[in-house]
């Protein structure tokens, strides 16, 4: 073989190399390239945001709770109702308050509930004459009339009603003992549950509503004279804690 054609295949060998080396790296770039796609998007984008089913429909309203409970020293805050004090009649302050009106029954003392049942049922008997063991006798005697009496205490209470029975004073006895009542001087060795309410109560305090309930014992007469005065001034009736009827008495 001649030098020349030598050289030929040399440089054939040479470029045959070449063109394989060349081969292995374009498909060794290629699959680097196709792995680090595929690497890519196993990747998650995210500010990607998934499809939502239903997407028509309205996403239910996220409840704020800093929003509803109140901050603690807000003052929007939800303050429990004031109750009415008990005033001592021997205080005086800017800011007046009054017994507290009561309703409940059951939360008297036993003595007293069963004094107070005792009384009405007499009264709504319609026969005086069975008060009689009810007031008592002697100096335990009750109260009657602010000046005191002399008489019989049942021949009095006749001669306030406007019939000789006594049929009205029995009815107004009844009603006093049926509408609201309050505890005199709580917590002392003088308390006093008295009816009705309206004794320890200024009339213009008074709402609509009680002035209605007011209006079952007196006429608008009575309320007049009252409003004069300056204070309730009609039937009263008192029992003390051990059941003992203190006083059934009207006028100032």
């Amino acid at each position: 073989m001649s030098i020349y054609a030598l050289g030929v295949f040399d440089k054939l060998t040479q470029w045959t190399f070449q063109r394989k080396v060349f081969n292995q790296v374009i498909a060794f770039t290629f699959v680097s390239l196709a792995s680090v796609c595929s690497s890519t998007a196993q990747i998650p984008d995210k500010n990607f945001t998934p499809p939502i089913e239903n997407a028509d429909q309205e996403k239910p309203e996220e409840v704020d709770n800093k929003k509803q409970l109140p901050d603690e020293n807000s003052g929007d805050q939800i303050k429990p109702e004031k109750k009415t004090a008990i005033k001592n009649p021997g205080t005086k302050s800017d800011e007046t308050t009054y017994p507290e009106i009561r309703r409940d029954l059951a939360s008297l003392p036993f003595p007293v509930r069963r004094m107070r049942e005792l009384i009405l049922e007499v009264a709504l008997s319609g026969d005086i004459e069975k008060l009689r063991p009810l007031i008592g006798y002697g100096d335990d005697v009750t109260m009657l009339s602010l000046g005191g009496i002399e008489e019989d205490p049942l021949i009095f209470l006749k001669s306030l009603a406007g019939d000789e029975n006594g049929h009205e004073i029995l009815a107004i006895l009844a009603e006093v003992l049926e509408t609201g009542y309050v505890l005199m001087d709580e917590g002392t060795n003088r308390e006093l549950y008295v009816w009705p309410y309206f004794f320890a109560w200024p009339l213009d305090k008074l709402t609509p509503r009680q002035k209605v309930e007011l209006y079952r014992l007196i006429t608008h007469g009575d309320y007049e004279d009252m409003e004069s005065f300056g204070a309730y001034i009609f039937y009263r009736l008192g029992i003390t804690p051990r059941g003992r009827w203190r006083f059934f008495v009207a006028g100032d």
